[in-house]
């Protein structure tokens, strides 16, 4: 292994370009490739900007082209020389017009042959890549990935210095209190028997940032939630927290939608139209069946409930006799997409997510196929296909249920649906999700729960509701959505004790276990709290939307799998038995358990 000693990089491998011909230039990178043609040797020498041509021929000293002849992909070499026009161009390389004539070659580092070539948009199986990230992070795709997410968080941190934030750190060790899923536990070694949490968010210590009086609080915060994986969910994440005093829920907006504008010209030249669209959130699951709609495209929930009003199928008349509803959505041109055994793929799509079955109606040149079509007058299917909007060529898919089951129902398989059809969802659509429901109805339980963390405000006008008619008590919380995907959620904050404990009554929680949970903010409270309210942007869904990635997976460095592992260094891992001792722990196994 050579050193770098008298070497300096003067550029990165993607800078140059003609303009810089004739210049002596010293480059750092590892080989992509070398292509031996006898007295022409070429090598691709590659760094995070990208790829550019070494070139030795026979002008080059004997010593440095033998060396060449022995360089293999991913080898870590230096080069100096001078820039010169090539003859033969490659115009899908930025530095395609150009290549480095070596006059001093040093090999900094041997590789061996790596597990799977490092290519863009490899086929090499992701858990492979995983096992040997630090390979795999080499592959330009995950690099410019990577890259943009760095560029998305210096914009985030320069656009709300801007507006008069201070970036202030919270605690990793926190005390666990309820959010809703499950806390990561360390346990305290000093304090043996008792446990750390790691934070699902920093709420409440942005709070009591606000009680302190730093008016204006953001972090770009590491977040842990113990809960099942999935493509757009990873254990540890990235949150773009705010808090604000003295500020009402436009306030909160004006902010959010500030940010969006600016971090979205600034990163891809996209112009966001402000303000943003808003819908609430029960306008939201009228029309979408989702309270995180992908609006890039239509195909809205229908009401066929006034329509189908005493008809001759019992499967729509029972549904409304017992307050349920009946909606469908209506699916353009899909006739032959959508076929009979494709229809029943989605019967059995609705039903694994609770809705009982499928109605159905298929409307061919040689007429309309339903499911129901024998229970009703052909007057009932006019009316049915005129309020669903039906032609020639449409199917009408149907669910008659609760509206609560109803609705979600109709939403997952309007984007079902959609992905069968092959639907264009192009560009960036963003939209607040405003007047969430405060509690919602948990079927196993019977009872309601809260939808939100137990510090979110009312609607002024909801208050009187709150200990005798939970379902007409809103929140005054709001999401931000994009394609889809919620990027964000928060709201404006309880500052008055006594409504404080009237909430916690609400949500089941006694003075006494509300004390104990959070007896440090409320006591806080006393103090002069102002009124306050943010809210929590997911910086790593931010970031997979802006790129259009599939997984978030492909814009955190190092990720975990479904499983929960991080297959590189094979965590979670036994420790040594005497770092247990030393925390007063013991695990259970089959052997000692009984």
């Amino acid at each position: 292994m050579e050193t770098i000693q008298g070497l300096k990089r003067t550029n990165y491998c993607g800078e140059l370009r003609a303009a810089d011909e004739g210049r002596e230039v010293t480059l750092f990178g590892w080989v992509q490739r070398q292509r031996d043609l006898g007295q022409l040797i070429f090598v691709d020498l590659r760094d995070r900007t990208g790829i550019v041509q070494l070139a030795f021929d026979e002008a080059t000293d004997r010593d440095i082209f033998d060396k060449a002849f022995t360089l293999r992909s991913e080898y870590v070499v230096a080069a100096r020389g001078t820039v010169r026009i090539r003859s033969s161009k490659n115009p899908e390389l930025p530095t395609g017009d150009i290549e480095i004539a070596v006059c001093e070659l040093r090999i900094l580092n041997k590789a061996e042959t790596p597990p799977f070539e490092i290519v863009e948009n490899s086929g090499t199986a992701e858990l492979t890549r995983l096992k040997y990230r630090y390979l795999d992070l080499r592959r330009p795709d995950l690099q410019r990935n990577l890259l943009m997410r760095h560029r998305i968080a210096k914009v985030t941190r320069d656009y709300f210095d801007s507006q008069g934030f201070i970036e202030l750190e919270t605690p990793m060790l926190i005390k666990s209190t309820p959010e809703g899923a499950r806390d990561f536990l360390v346990p305290s070694r000093v304090h043996q028997g008792e446990f750390y949490a790691l934070p699902q968010s920093p709420q409440l210590y942005k709070q009591l940032s606000m009680v302190a009086g730093f008016d204006r609080y953001m972090q770009l915060a590491r977040c842990f939630r113990d809960e099942d994986l999935r493509a757009d969910r990873q254990p540890e994440f990235t949150q773009i927290d705010l808090e604000m005093s003295f500020v009402d829920v436009e306030d909160v907006l004006a902010i959010g939608e500030g940010f969006m504008k600016t971090l979205f010209k600034e990163v891809l030249d996209v112009d966001v139209p402000l303000p943003l669209p808003r819908l609430s959130y029960n306008e939201a699951m009228a029309r979408y069946g989702s309270d995180k709609p992908d609006t890039r495209f239509g195909m809205e929930l229908i009401d066929l409930s006034e329509a189908v009003a005493g008809c001759g199928f019992g499967v729509f008349t029972s549904a409304l006799e017992a307050g349920g509803t009946v909606r469908c959505i209506t699916a353009k041109n899909a006739v032959a997409t959508l076929t009979r055994k494709e229809v029943d793929k989605l019967t059995e799509m609705v039903r694994g997510i609770g809705a009982r079955g499928l109605a159905w109606a298929r409307w061919t040149p040689e007429g309309v196929a339903s499911s129901f079509a024998k229970f009703m007058s052909e007057e009932e299917m006019t009316r049915l296909l005129t309020a669903a909007g039906a032609e020639e060529g449409d199917v009408v898919l149907i669910v008659a249920d609760k509206t609560r089951v109803t609705l979600p129902v109709l939403g997952a398989l309007r984007l079902a649906v959609a992905e069968k059809l092959g639907i264009e969802r192009k560009g960036y659509n963003l939209l607040w999700i405003t007047e969430f429901p405060f509690f919602e109805w948990n079927d196993e339980t019977e009872q309601y729960d809260a939808m939100h963390h137990p510090f979110t405000s009312p609607l002024d006008e909801s208050i009187p509701y709150l200990d005798s008619d939970p379902d007409k008590v809103y929140a005054k919380a709001y999401d931000l959505v994009l394609n889809g995907v919620e990027l964000a959620s928060g709201s404006i904050r309880i500052t008055d004790p006594d409504l404080q404990a009237k909430m916690f009554r609400a949500l089941g929680l006694s003075d006494e276990e509300a004390a104990e949970k959070f007896g440090f903010l409320t006591n806080a409270f006393r103090f002069g709290a102002p009124p306050h309210g943010g809210m929590g942007i997911g910086l790593d869904r931010l970031v997979m939307q802006m790129l259009e990635a599939n997984t978030l997976r492909d814009v955190i460095a190092f990720p975990k799998v479904q499983n929960m592992t991080e297959p590189m260094t094979d965590c979670p891992a036994p420790v040594d038995p005497v770092q247990l001792l030393d925390l007063g722990l013991v695990v259970k196994t089959e052997e000692n358990d009984g």
